[in-house]
């Protein structure tokens, strides 16, 4: 609890103002846990109060700063832990963080250090741009790749970042197909952040719902012994077993090309074992792969 309290005055030091609703979504928790840590706040000594109405929310009186006596050595480092997590991605102004950092006097390194971006790549600007306009709602426009081989200038309202299964997406309402969508941020090109503002807020279920069971897919797969890392990089333990002769691993997603690029991604130090339908459907993949090299 104590990481959030301080959480919650680091955020509306940083944002000067958020409301209940949007806290409570911040830390997964309801809107009468933001009430009751605001109170604790209060009670503090924190100069924290609520604004009813519209362009109102939780404040904190202006000119307010935060006293390190106030808090024990170990609060401190729970403190610069915590908000050293959220830097880890990239969620903390480096402002803000250095301010603190000089109120507990901490110096060097942090505890953490995360880097999402590839090996050579320069995703970085896509993310920080993106993150800079969730924050400060403002449409971006951006060049979009779609799995299905399209591509389209796409404008739209960035409402999260979302990391899922090793991979980054943006939540966002596409104003050119009217609708909530995700997209991935390795397809996204020449980004382009747009004038205005929105006050558009993220639904609860973008992103949440399971697909449709329909368009799932269940393979059966072997692995050669000398592929134990991908294994171990991209199957759980409750999704694969070491067997006599390699591995076994049991896989479950939607079926579209990625699924067979990625199993042909293995080489021939991979086979599917089942269903018949899949292999069928790879032997045929790479009869059109050797007619490329005839």
């Amino acid at each position: 609890m104590m990481d959030r309290l301080f959480e919650i005055v680091y955020i509306l030091l940083d944002e000067k103002s958020a409301t209940a609703a949007d806290l409570a979504r911040r830390f997964e928790v309801s809107e009468k846990t933001i009430y009751r840590d605001v109170d604790r706040l209060s009670a503090a000594g924190v100069p924290i109060y609520a604004v009813r109405g519209k362009g109102g929310g939780i404040q904190l009186t202006e000119n307010f700063v935060l006293n390190r006596s106030l808090l024990s050595e170990r609060e401190q480092n729970e403190i610069m832990m915590a908000v050293e997590s959220l830097a880890a991605v990239s969620l903390p102004r480096d402002a803000t963080l250095q301010k603190l950092r000089a109120l507990f006097r901490r110096e060097g390194p942090g505890w953490i250090e995360v880097d999402f971006s590839r090996w050579g790549g320069g995703g970085k600007a896509v993310f920080d741009g993106l993150k800079n306009a969730v924050l400060e709602k403002h449409p971006v426009a951006f060049d979009y790749y779609s799995a299905m081989g399209e591509h389209m200038r796409r404008e739209a309202e960035p409402l999260q970042l979302w990391y899922k299964d090793r991979a980054w997406y943006l939540k966002a309402y596409c104003r050119t197909r009217e609708g909530y969508r995700l997209f991935k941020l390795t397809r996204i090109r020449n980004l382009e952040l747009l004038e205005g503002r929105f006050a558009r807020e993220l639904p609860p279920d973008l992103g949440t719902a399971p697909p449709d069971p329909q368009c799932l897919v269940t393979l059966r797969l072997h692995f050669a012994p000398e592929l134990a890392y991908r294994v171990y990089d991209e199957f759980g333990p409750e999704c694969a077993k070491k067997t006599k002769d390699g591995f076994e691993a049991v896989m479950t997603c939607p079926e579209d090309d990625w699924l067979y690029g990625y199993v042909l991604s293995f080489g021939d130090k991979a086979k599917v074992l089942e269903p018949e339908r899949v292999r069928s459907t790879l032997r045929n993949k790479i009869a059109e792969m050797m007619r490329n090299y005839e």
